[in-house]
């Protein structure tokens, strides 16, 4: 084995990055500032004396590179920069560290910034930058590439950060600069428009933005029925149709079927105004909702993951429906949320919707300024507020359970069908 480690470094000694004469190891090297349109490329060649198989300069940047005889490099900004030369043989290595001084700042990053004189929600953004070879913009969750000028639209009151990243020969730099908005945008629902929809108009269900979930767990609440693919979800008259059906008398797991369908990794949004047109079941032991869950519940669990309950409805209840969220910090029986009186809501289709920012959730129903309930944490955390992520659609006739079955199950009223007219995403089109 020695002799073949000893065969190595002689190859290696070979193949030396630096062939000179038989002289004691000696590191060494020259630089110059380039001339033209930039002082900042500096050109640094290895003149090291004696053999070595190994160098590595080290820019005084935070930045390295091996075995290169010549090398140019850009320095962004003025100062003074340490650079060093290492060189290494079989037996022994050497060192030289020079300090060389940039005169100029080339990469110089700076916007302006002007609000709008129409409406003071809007924000025109000018690079005012050194020629750049690429630029970001980020702002309010956005993300705007390579554009100038930018118009940034901030619907609601406050103080918001506005960063220009600017990147030039490999090389970035920002500056980050504030705005004060001093009203909320009357007109911000005006700004939105159809994302995604399904109207149920085919001749079967879209299976690109639905998964029917299936199984006889009782789904966390002690529910009895078994949710199934078929059978219990049917398209129909332009309209969903899912029904739950007695399978037989005994009010025990399985005994009822019903369907459950999400648009789990298919069709998953942050932010919008969501609305669903329903008309709902009836009778003691039924349980439909109309909701959402945190795409990442997969990861982080129920309730960390976030629950919005668009519609809710039991059955023992009637004329009633209830717009609640779950949170880490409020959940279950402890979940914040309303009941409201709606006494067609079995017999008339009706909207029910939310309007979801980074700042509030509105629930309401038939039209958006019908506002019944906001959930809005003064100070928002991890645990009372998941609501910055993707959340994806549920919809399913629960049958028995913890709360659809506090007063039993009338066998009587099946079959049961909650009917959908449609589902809508809308967002702002600038936001």
């Amino acid at each position: 084995m020695r002799v073949i480690v000893i065969l190595a470094l002689v190859l290696l000694t070979s193949c030396a990055c630096n062939k000179k004469d038989n002289k004691p190891l000696s590191a060494e090297f020259s630089y110059k500032l380039l001339s033209g349109d930039s002082t900042n490329f500096v050109r640094f060649t290895d003149i090291t004396r004696g053999d070595y198989i190994l160098s590595e300069w080290n820019f005084g940047d935070g930045t390295k590179v091996t075995n290169k005889v010549s090398v140019s490099r850009y320095y962004p900004f003025a100062g003074e920069y340490q650079v060093t030369l290492a060189v290494y043989s079989i037996a022994e290595s050497d060192s030289n560290t020079k300090t060389i001084s940039i005169p100029l700042n080339d990469l110089i990053v700076d916007f302006s910034l002007a609000i709008a004189d129409t409406n003071v929600n809007y924000v025109r953004l000018v690079n005012n930058s050194s020629s750049l070879d690429s630029l970001t913009w980020s702002f309010n969750n956005r993300s705007v590439r390579n554009e100038d000028p930018v118009m940034a639209y901030f619907p609601f009151t406050g103080t918001y950060p506005i960063t220009l990243k600017g990147f030039k020969n490999g090389v970035s730099a920002e500056t980050v600069k504030s705005v004060n908005i001093v009203r909320n945008d009357p007109g911000f629902l005006k700004t939105f428009t159809l994302v995604w929809n399904d109207e149920f108009d085919g001749s079967g269900i879209d299976m690109n933005n639905w998964t029917f979930e299936t199984g006889a767990s009782g789904w966390g609440n002690n529910e009895l029925q078994n949710y199934t693919s078929s059978g219990n979800a049917e398209i129909a008259d332009g309209k969903l149709i899912i029904t739950a059906r007695k399978v037989n008398d005994l009010k025990a797991v399985g005994s009822y079927t019903s369907a459950r369908m999400v648009t789990r990794n298919k069709r998953t949004f942050t932010y919008g105004r969501m609305e669903i047109r329903a008309k709902l079941p009836s009778g003691t032991g039924i349980w439909p909702a109309i909701w959402m869950l945190g795409n990442n519940i997969g990861s982080v669990g129920w309730p960390k993951c976030g629950e919005i309950d668009i519609m809710e409805y039991v059955g023992y209840m009637p004329n009633t429906v209830h717009a609640t969220t779950h949170t880490e910090s409020a959940s279950g029986g402890n979940a914040t949320g309303t009941s409201i009186p709606l006494a067609t809501c079995e017999e008339e289709f009706h909207n029910y919707g939310i309007v979801w920012t980074e700042r509030y959730i509105q629930f309401y129903i038939d039209d958006p300024s019908n506002i019944t309930f906001t959930y809005q944490p003064p100070v928002k955390t991890e645990s009372n507020w998941p609501f910055n992520k993707p959340q994806f659609f549920i919809l399913n006739i629960a049958v028995g359970g913890n709360w659809g079955g506090l007063q039993g199950i009338d066998n009587s009223i099946f079959p049961q069908s909650m009917e959908i007219d449609y589902i809508r995403v809308y967002q702002p089109i600038n936001y």
